[in-house]
C-alpha cells in the first residue's frame, strides 16, 4: 500500500482540497506545505538509498538541506475534460548515494520536501488533494537493507509565506512541525524517465545586490540564451525589504513577474517553471540596516547524455542550428513543452511530434518521446478518441509510428493498438456522405495566420477541410503499417479501404484540375447547430494556399513525379500565401521525401537566418505576426525543425529496418562547401562528413547494418 501524506486535517480543514487544474474557474486553495524526517540508523553506513517520490501538485526533494529533484511527472493532460479527476498519477525513482549526500556515510539520511498543492501553469494537473510520497529501500555498505516510507515517523508544517503564486509574504512566519496525516491511498504509477536535472545559471556578481545606506537597488541580470528556470532568492537582512523579480525572454519585455517580501534572513523557493532571458530585480527597505539579496536561476531540462553535433562552412546556419537545440534541450522536461514561457500541455501533439524528431538527430533518448505517446493514449481512451486539437490527435498516430520506427519498440505499437483504434473509429464518424471530413467539432489546428483576418488556429471549413482530410488519410496510412507490424491483417484492410475511398473523395471534390492544386476546403455551409467559437461559420471565398499542397506531398497522395511537380508548384508560387515554421516542418519533410532535398532544403533554411540573427537567445513561435499585436515568445521548440531536417538531409537516412538495425546513407553537402553531422542511435553515434567536391566520411557502429 502506497503511503501519501499531508498536513493534519483536524489542524487545518481549509488546506486539504484543490481543484484537478488552473483551467478550471475559481481559487485553486495554494498551500505549500514543508515535510521533513532524519532516518538515523546509528552508525551503520549507507551504500545507497533508492525511493520513488510524488506530490500534489509540485514537489521540490532535499537530502540534507541540498536540493535533489522536483516532481512529479506530469500526467499531460488536454484542454478539454479538466473538470475531471485523472486516475494517472506518477511517482518519480531516484538513487541517492554517499557522493551527493555524504551524511549517509554516517549512517544518516536526512530527507525533507517543499510541496505546493494547487495548479499554476496549465500543464499541471493535481488529483484534487495535497499529499506527498516517499517510499523506497536504504541499501547499507554490509550488506543489508531497510524499507523506507512517508509515515506517521513524518513532520509536515504549513508555510503560511507562499500565500499566492509568484508571491511571498515573510510577515506570515512558517508553523511549527506536526505529525503529518494520512491520506486515502492513490494509485501512483511509476514515471518511466529520470527526474530533470538542474544547474544553476552564472549571474554578475553571482547574482547578489547589497543594500547599505541606499534603501533602494536595481539591477538587470542579462542571460546569453533563453532556459527553462526556477528561481530562488536568499535574503539576509534585519529590515523588512521588499523584491520585485521581472522575468523577460526578450531585453525590455515583461512575462512574468514575482513579488516577495522579507522580515529576516530567509529563502523563496519558486515552484513555478519560467522561460527567462533574463531578469529586472528591484530591492527596497524601509531602514539604513543593511541587507544582501541573492538571486538564483535554476535551468531545468530533461537528462542529456549525449548531444549530436551538426555544421556546416555557412556560419550563419551553424548558429541556427545551434539555437533550434537550445531551444529543444529546454522545452523538454517530465513532458515535452511548446516552449516554458507557455507550458502547455499534451494537447498540442503538434509541437511534441516534431520536437521527437529533432530529438532523434539531436540528443538520441526517445523514453520521454515514449512516455508522451503512451499519455496521450491514455487522454483518448478516457475519451473515447476525442482531444481538443482534432488534427493533433491525427498526428499522434505519426507520432506513435515514428518513435517506434526509431527505436524498434513494437510493445509500443501493441500497448496503444486500443486508442488507435478508438481515435480511427471517432472521424470514421466525421465522414460525410461526399466521402469528406464533413462533420469535426473543429478543423483546428492548421497554422498560426490570419490570412484575411480568420484565424487559421480554429478555421472555418473553407480554410481546414482539406488539410483535416489529409492528416486523417495520412494517419490511416500509417494505421494500416501499424496494423500490419502488428499483424492484425483485418484492421489493416480496414484502412486501407478507408484510405483508398478518402483519396477518391479528396481528388474528386478538392483537386482543382486546371490550377493543378487542391484548395483549402468546400464553401458548403456549417449546420447551425455546430457553430461555436471553434467551429465558426463558413466563408464562400475559396482559397487556395500551401497548407493543403505541402500536405499532400508530405503524405505522398500522388505518384512520385506528380508529388514533385506539386511541391515546385508551392515553393514558387508567393500568392500562396506563408507558413509559420511549424508548417516548415512538414514542407522540409516533403521535400526530403519527394527526392528534393538538394534543390530546396538550404533554400528553406535561410528563412530562420533572420529572426534567429535579430535575437539568437530563442527560437520565435513564427515568422510572421498573426496581427500586429501579437509578441511571439523566444522559447518554442516547434520552430527547431532545421535540427532534424539539415542533419537528415545531409545523411540521406532511410529507415531499413526499425531501431538503426540496418539502414542506407546517401550523404551530400547540398551545395555547402562542407558539412558534417553526427546521428545519435541504440548503438553509438553515426558520424558523416561531406564535400562539395563529394568526398565523404562514414562512421558507423558495428551493430548497425549500412547500405550506401
Amino acid at each position: 500500500m502506497e503511503h501519501w501524506i499531508w498536513l493534519p486535517e483536524e489542524k487545518y480543514p481549509d488546506r486539504q482540497t484543490t481543484k484537478y487544474s488552473c483551467m478550471i474557474a475559481g481559487e485553486s486553495n495554494y498551500t505549500t506545505a514543508e515535510f521533513r524526517r532524519e532516518y538515523d540508523f546509528g552508525g551503520r553506513e549507507i551504500a545507497r538509498a533508492r525511493f520513488r517520490v510524488s506530490g500534489d501538485t509540485a514537489f521540490a526533494l532535499f537530502a540534507d538541506g541540498e536540493f535533489l529533484f522536483r516532481g512529479p511527472a506530469g500526467v499531460g493532460g488536454d484542454f478539454l475534460y479538466n473538470e475531471e479527476l485523472r486516475p494517472e498519477f506518477y511517482a518519480t525513482e531516484y538513487e541517492l548515494t554517499g557522493e551527493n549526500c555524504p551524511a549517509l556515510r554516517r549512517g544518516v539520511l536526512p530527507l525533507s520536501a517543499l510541496v505546493r498543492m494547487g495548479s499554476v501553469r496549465i500543464c499541471e494537473y493535481s488529483r484534487g488533494a495535497g499529499g506527498f510520497l516517499l517510499e523506497g529501500k536504504v541499501f547499507f555498505a554490509d550488506g543489508g537493507e531497510e524499507s523506507i516510507f512517508s509515515d506517521g515517523s513524518w513532520r509536515a508544517r504549513l508555510l503560511p509565506a507562499y500565500d499566492a503564486p509568484y508571491a511571498y509574504n515573510g510577515e506570515n512566519a512558517a508553523e511549527e512541525f506536526v505529525p503529518e496525516s494520512k491520506t486515502p491511498p492513490v494509485k501512483t504509477l511509476t514515471a518511466p524517465i529520470p527526474p530533470c536535472e538542474e544547474h544553476i545559471l552564472p549571474l554578475k556578481n553571482g547574482g547578489e545586490i547589497a543594500l547599505g545606506a541606499n534603501r533602494t537597488a536595481k539591477r538587470t541580470f542579462s542571460l546569453d540564451r533563453t532556459y527553462a528556470c526556477y528561481l530562488n532568492v536568499y535574503a539576509e537582512t534585519d529590515a523588512p525589504t521588499d523584491v520585485k523579480i521581472v522575468g523577460y525572454e526578450l531585453d525590455g519585455g515583461h512575462d512574468w513577474e514575482y513579488r516577495l517580501h522579507f522580515t529576516g534572513n530567509a529563502v523563496f523557493y519558486g515552484m513555478e517553471l519560467q522561460s527567462v532571458g533574463g531578469v529586472r530585480v528591484e530591492a527596497k527597505k524601509e531602514t539604513d540596516a543593511p541587507a544582501k539579496i541573492r538571486v538564483e536561476l535554476r535551468a531545468s531540462h530533461y537528462p542529456v547524455a549525449v548531444e549530436a553535433k551538426a555544421a556546416a562552412s555557412d556560419e550563419e546556419l551553424n548558429t541556427v542550428l545551434e539555437v533550434c537545440a537550445h531551444s529543444l534541450k529546454y522545452c523538454r522536461q517530465t513532458i515535452h513543452l511548446d516552449s516554458p514561457k507557455h507550458c502547455e500541455p499534451l494537447a498540442c501533439t503538434g509541437d511534441y511530434y516534431i520536437e521527437t524528431l529533432m530529438t532523434a538527430f539531436t540528443f538520441g533518448d526517445l523514453r520521454l518521446a515514449a512516455f508522451d505517446v503512451r499519455r496521450t493514449a491514455e487522454l483518448l481512451r478516457r475519451h473515447d478518441g476525442e482531444m481538443f486539437h482534432t488534427s493533433y490527435s491525427l498526428i499522434w498516430v505519426q507520432m506513435l509510428w515514428d518513435v517506434y520506427r526509431l527505436t524498434g519498440d513494437t510493445a509500443l505499437l501493441r500497448e496503444n493498438a486500443d486508442a488507435l483504434g478508438l481515435l480511427l473509429r471517432r472521424f470514421a464518424g466525421y465522414v460525410g456522405k461526399n466521402g469528406l471530413i464533413e462533420t469535426p467539432p473543429n478543423y483546428m489546428f492548421i497554422d498560426w495566420l490570419c490570412p484575411d483576418g480568420i484565424n487559421l488556429h480554429h478555421p472555418p471549413k473553407a480554410l481546414g477541410q482539406t488539410c483535416m482530410c489529409m492528416f486523417y488519410y495520412g494517419a490511416l496510412k500509417t494505421a494500416e503499417k501499424i496494423y500490419t507490424v502488428l499483424r492484425a491483417s483485418e484492421s489493416a484492410a480496414d484502412a486501407q479501404r478507408k484510405s483508398a475511398a478518402l483519396h477518391r473523395a479528396i481528388r474528386k471534390y478538392l483537386w482543382d484540375k486546371e490550377k493543378k492544386l487542391f484548395f483549402e476546403g468546400l464553401n458548403t455551409p456549417t449546420p447551425e447547430h455546430m457553430i461555436c467559437h471553434y467551429m465558426p461559420k463558413n466563408v464562400e471565398k475559396r482559397y487556395y494556399r500551401r497548407h493543403a499542397n505541402i500536405l499532400a506531398a508530405y503524405f505522398g497522395f500522388f505518384g512520385a513525379r506528380t508529388n514533385r511537380a506539386l511541391l515546385r508548384r508551392v515553393i514558387g508560387n508567393d500568392s500562396l500565401g506563408e507558413v509559420q515554421p511549424y508548417f516548415q516542418h512538414f514542407l522540409l519533410d516533403a521535400v526530403y521525401r519527394c527526392g528534393l532535398r538538394e534543390e530546396y532544403t538550404l533554400k528553406l533554411l535561410d528563412q530562420w537566418k533572420a529572426p534567429v540573427a535579430e535575437c539568437p537567445k530563442g527560437l520565435p513561435e513564427g515568422f510572421y505576426k498573426p496581427d500586429p499585436g501579437y509578441r511571439f515568445d523566444r522559447s518554442h521548440a516547434w520552430a527547431g525543425t532545421p535540427a532534424y531536417a539539415f542533419p537528415l538531409a545531409v545523411s540521406g537516412l532511410k529507415m531499413l529496418e526499425p531501431g538503426f538495425r540496418k539502414i542506407s546513407l546517401a550523404p551530400s553537402s547540398l551545395g555547402l562547401e562542407s558539412v558534417s553531422v553526427e546521428i545519435p542511435t541504440p548503438y553509438g553515434m553515426i558520424r558523416i562528413a561531406v564535400k562539395k567536391d563529394g568526398t565523404s566520411r562514414i562512421e558507423t557502429p558495428d551493430e548497425i547494418e549500412l547500405q550506401i
